[in-house]
């Protein structure tokens, strides 16, 4: 095997890969990117068993073949040569030199045979739609997810496939997140997978704003999203997500108003006193006005007060003021609007006008 490449063609698809090689590996093989040299160019593959990411660049090969090397040494060697070098890739015998100019490095390698891959997801009713749509799906939802929950299934991002929609969720049991985006897809019946914390922060980083097509395949055990010189796989998630729809509040009276940024700011100052551990703020809510109040085991106390939009029965509720500050700034709009229902219930934040993306923060007694 033997290729020459520009620094920056080769540097481009080794920061998109690197992320989900780990530090520590159960594995030796899995420390190691993927190199393969054919006629259609040059792949390059990294796995962590959980997440696969494979790259590909159009690039002469002087000798086909396939070898793997140390994904971050290769990665900090290239990254390392002045801008502009031409690199070259050989393989002899178990060794991989890497030469540009006056550098020259030798790498141990192991060989492709040992590299676990993902051909076959087993694919059903692929989806198409631009990369921003499905970034801003993902980044307006995933920061609900649970870290490191005993419920397993909720450590991961929902993505629910109707015939209409594609429809994200995130949940870690105080909280709820969702956010759909339509696309047409060939389905007779919802499908859902969870996609785990992993596969959805690499996700996300590998996502542009563009309006480029991506194509969204759900297989039954794997998540697949392929981008122009990208191909992004993800293991899923075995487990039943929890009827989320049943915990989206109906809410009709108690609607409040607000200028998104007033109380965004409001909530970041009053949070200032609130109790470290549980950020607990105090809502006041009456005709035309808000009152926030918090305080903390020091007797210290914040209080900020906003005029709004509400023409409902006076209420006092308290909230997490972490969950609101996280709903409110999922949402690009001027206004947003906070659903109540009473002082037990779940508040709905959505953008005022617009039920697209929905967020449920439960009560905290305060």
């Amino acid at each position: 095997m033997k290729i020459e490449i520009k620094r920056e063609t080769l540097l481009r698809p080794l920061q998109s890969i690197i992320g989900v090689v780990e530090r520590r590996q159960t594995l030796p093989v899995l420390a190691n990117v993927l190199l393969v040299a054919d006629d259609q160019g040059l792949g390059l593959t990294a796995t962590d068993l959980e997440v696969e990411i494979a790259a590909r660049v159009d690039v002469p090969i002087a000798e086909a073949g396939q070898i793997t090397v140390p994904a971050r040494k290769m990665m900090d060697i290239v990254r390392n040569l002045p801008e502009g070098s031409d690199i070259t890739v050989a393989v002899d015998q178990d060794r991989a030199l890497v030469t540009s100019e006056r550098s020259r490095f030798t790498l141990t390698t192991l060989p492709a045979t040992e590299f676990p891959t993902v051909e076959d997801i087993g694919e059903s009713q692929p989806l198409l739609l631009s990369q921003g749509s499905l970034r801003r799906l993902i980044e307006k939802t995933q920061f609900s997810m649970a870290l490191q929950d005993v419920r397993y299934y909720l450590n991961g991002l929902l993505l629910e496939l109707d015939p209409d929609r594609l429809r994200a969720v995130a949940t870690d049991g105080h909280r709820l997140a969702l956010g759909e985006v339509p696309g047409a897809v060939d389905v007779s019946e919802s499908k859902q997978v969870i996609v785990p914390r992993k596969g959805v922060q690499e996700l996300l980083r590998l996502l542009g704003d563009d309006d480029s097509e991506v194509r969204v395949e759900l297989g039954s055990n794997h998540l697949r999203v392929t981008l122009t010189d990208l191909r992004f796989t993800s293991k899923l998630i075995d487990g039943r997500f929890p009827e989320y729809q049943r915990v989206i509040p109906a809410v009709d009276e108690r609607i409040l108003l607000a200028d998104r940024d007033a109380l965004r700011q409001a909530l970041v100052r009053a949070s200032i006193l609130s109790n470290e551990k549980y950020r607990g703020v105090r809502f006041m809510v009456d005709q035309g006005s808000l009152r926030i109040q918090s305080n903390n085991p020091e007797q210290e106390e914040a209080v900020e007060e906003l005029t709004v939009d509400y023409q409902g029965t006076p209420l006092e509720i308290g909230f997490n003021a972490s969950y609101l500050l996280d709903a409110i700034g999922a949402i690009e709009t001027d206004q947003v609007s906070i659903g109540l229902v009473d002082a037990n219930s779940s508040c709905l934040v959505t953008a005022a006008g617009d039920a697209s993306h929905q967020y449920v923060v439960m009560p905290m007694r305060l």
